[in-house]
């Protein structure tokens, strides 16, 4: 497994991180949607505090992670319903 160094600016820090290599692009894209959602915030509310902007948005990604994983749970039940009524259907069928 080989690790490769980099540096993620979050807001006015900088970070130094090693990582996977495979990894890197989606680390720095993690880091990018954060600045992004820091501006936006500081933007809408007028915010200049890193901690409350970061409280914020760290807030915010949990909201989206509960959905994310309250969706793929509906989505599992319906595949697993799925597939048992596929095998009662080949059950009968043989």
């Amino acid at each position: 497994m080989e690790t490769l160094a980099i540096k993620i600016k979050i807001g006015a820090r900088e970070y130094p991180m090693r990582v996977k290599i495979e990894d890197e692009s989606k680390i720095r894209q993690a880091g990018k949607l954060i600045n992004e959602k820091l501006r936006k915030y500081k933007d809408e509310f007028g915010l200049d505090d890193n901690q409350d902007l970061l409280a914020m948005v760290a807030f915010d990604c949990m909201v989206e992670a509960l959905e994310t994983n309250e969706a793929n749970a509906g989505d599992s039940e319906h595949i697993r319903t799925s597939i048992l009524n596929i095998n009662a259907l080949l059950s009968k069928a043989l």
